[in-house]
């Protein structure tokens, strides 16, 4: 089983709407049950909070539920449960190397690298751009998953 760990700010907004895409495009691909999907915060603001509404929207808007999601914020635990943890953005990956001490696996990458524009998925939280946050996201999590089944012949 492949254990992915997707990994923002909040897990409000980006990360939730990348687990969810990501269960839809394995479920489409009929290979859900080679993984484990899900997402965390980095901070402790939005604990307990569900998705924020207009991702929630955005992510409906594509025929994909998120009913019962929690943010939840990463544990130091999560390095040795999960093959890959995904940032969004380079605050993540700091905040996530601090919290692991280091990435001595290589494991931790961030999303938008298994695009052919790397970079960062732009906060919608702050820039209101749900839109632009799904796109991103998605073109992320089907580069992500392409890579995953080459490397594991899935």
């Amino acid at each position: 089983m492949i254990k992915v760990l997707f990994i923002c700010h909040g897990n409000i907004c980006r990360s939730p709407m990348a687990e969810f895409i990501m269960k839809k495009l394995v479920n489409e691909a009929g290979i859900a049950d080679k993984f484990d999907i899900a997402s965390a915060a980095t901070s402790s603001e939005e604990l307990g909070n569900p998705v924020y509404p207009p991702a929630r929207r955005k992510l409906a808007e594509h025929g994909i539920g998120s009913d019962g999601k929690t943010a939840r914020r990463i544990t130091a635990a999560d390095y040795a449960k999960y093959d890959l943890l995904i940032g969004m953005d380079n605050a993540n990956m700091r905040n996530m190397n601090r919290e692991f001490g280091g990435d001595s696996e290589g494991k931790l990458k961030m999303l938008m690298d298994y695009t052919s524009r790397p970079g960062e998925v732009s906060d919608p939280w702050y820039t209101g751009d749900f839109e632009r946050a799904y796109r991103d996201i998605d073109e992320g999590c089907r580069g992500l998953l392409a890579d995953l089944r080459a490397k594991f012949n899935i």
